[in-house]
């Protein structure tokens, strides 16, 4: 148990009662020590408001000895709630004549995490993307297009290479059918 509320007894005067804890909060069981600073007491413990219902004590009556620390184990079952619950932990001595409460919140255990080995793998980044995959992505079109243009392209300038070596009308037009072929491609690949 980690957390510990200290209560001094018999401090400034005979069946005192004393801590300095305002409010406990805490999402596991805790201890109580009863701390004397006098002669031996008898000290009552009991659980009050709904902390009752998810925590226990061993046992309700604890002798503390003159000078001596009596400890006092409080089991909370945090694991069975799913909001705060809000109670007191009530300690009284020379038969109820003296009493302190200390408040106690018993929030819920946190929620799991499922932990594997992936997490201790670093993250991938993405590599940063070339010249060529910038200019691909600023046209908005799918690289297997931008291919089909430029073979499209390549087949117009042989045509027109040839046809201006060849000469004449029907080589000429043969480079027309070539570029229309080529814009009705196109055509069909962007729409």
């Amino acid at each position: 148990m980690s957390r510990e509320v200290t209560v001094h007894v018999n401090r400034g005067s005979a069946d005192s009662l004393e801590t300095a804890v305002g409010t406990l909060e805490t999402r596991e069981s805790f201890g109580l020590l009863l701390e004397s600073h006098g002669p031996p007491a008898h000290v009552h413990c009991r659980l009050g408001g709904d902390l009752e219902r998810i925590a226990s004590l061993e046992t309700s009556n604890y002798y503390v000895e003159s000078e001596g620390e009596t400890y006092v184990p409080v089991h909370v079952a945090t694991e069975s709630i799913d909001r705060p619950v809000e109670g007191t932990l009530e300690v009284l001595t020379g038969y109820g004549s003296e009493s302190l409460s200390i408040p106690v919140v018993a929030k819920p255990a946190p929620a799991e995490v499922d932990v594997d080995d992936s997490l201790a793998k670093p993250a991938q980044r993405e590599p940063e993307p070339n010249a060529l995959e910038r200019a691909v992505a600023a046209t908005g079109l799918e690289p297997a297009t931008l291919v089909v243009v430029a073979l499209g392209i390549i087949a117009v300038a042989i045509a027109t290479t040839t046809a201006a070596a060849i000469g004449g009308p029907l080589a000429m037009a043969g480079v027309g059918i070539v570029a229309i072929g080529f814009c009705v491609a196109v055509a069909l690949l962007v729409l």
